[in-house]
């Protein structure tokens, strides 16, 4: 049996494939971001999930995708938890949740494109990826993400920028206390996903000016920061995974107009596409 895991800051979803591609179960966990959450929490979000408690000495391969994964400290810190719990596993990858997105997006070239909790993007010449740059995460980068909109939300409700109506629902919605914000912010673990947990009010409350604005504004700033940095921007499809991406498609293709980008596939969610993949490259070979 061979488990694949896609996990980003805010969850990770986990199906379990037979070897020849049944799908045994699909669970979830929180998120397993190694280069957000300290040993522990990765370790106990794991052991408290009962799906993978029952296969752990059943599993004969792991293959890990996720945040947090790109560089090498973290990345074997993941590996050794996963092979610590699925002690009979005798494979365990752990790669960047990039190339979990471009298997779910093509087998084509293109430039493959994350807006979840944080964003990241690349090209894929078919073969490999290519990095513009080193993703630096939610402080620095992480344009269009989750937490990139919790942010613009926050700022624009204390300078009084977001219409009073909007701000009464915000308001009723969240503890906007300054002292509990700060709180969560700079003392409490996890910062990316506590901002990231607001940028669900856009997307759950009816379209109006001051969202379509917001919302474009984080899309044409990814573009210009993270997609027209390819050289072959405007010769491939931009693919796009992940839920902002998901909610956000009709932005995407407005502001990918002006700059005659083709955009092609938009996935909410990696793992479905994945099973495919691995049915197809993985399993009957």
């Amino acid at each position: 049996m061979i488990l694949i895991a896609d996990g980003g800051s805010t969850k990770c979803d986990w199906i379990l494939l037979s070897n020849t591609g049944e799908q045994i179960f699909k669970t979830r966990t929180k998120g397993l971001n190694p280069a957000v959450f300290p040993e522990l929490m990765l370790e106990q979000r794991i052991e408290e999930n009962p799906e993978l408690q029952e296969v752990k000495n059943q599993v004969e391969r792991i293959h890990f995708f996720g945040a947090g994964c790109g560089t090498e400290t973290p990345r074997k810190l993941l590996e050794d938890i996963i092979a610590n719990f699925f002690t009979n596993a005798s494979e365990v990858l752990v790669k960047e949740d990039m190339v979990a997105a471009v298997y779910a997006a093509t087998t084509e070239p293109g430039i493959v494109c994350i807006l979840g909790t944080g964003s990241n993007s690349c090209f894929f010449d078919g073969r490999n990826i290519e990095m513009a740059v080193n993703s630096l995460g939610y402080i620095l980068m992480d344009e269009a993400s989750g937490n990139y909109f919790g942010k613009r939300l926050i700022r624009d409700f204390y300078y009084k920028r977001m219409p009073p109506d909007i701000a009464k629902k915000f308001a009723a919605t969240f503890n906007l206390d300054s002292d509990e914000i700060k709180k969560n912010l700079y003392r409490r673990e996890n910062p990316n996903t506590y901002l990231a947990s607001f940028a669900e009010f856009i997307f759950t409350n009816e379209r109006n000016g001051y969202f379509y604005k917001l919302v474009h504004e984080g899309i044409q700033d990814f573009m210009q920061s993270r997609v027209l940095c390819f050289k072959q921007a405007q010769n491939v499809p931009i693919h796009f995974i992940g839920s902002i991406a998901y909610f956000s498609e009709d932005i995407i293709r407005a502001v990918a107009q002006p700059y005659s980008l083709e955009i092609g596939n938009v996935i909410r969610r990696p793992i479905d596409a994945l099973i495919e993949h691995y049915r197809k490259n993985v399993l009957t070979t």
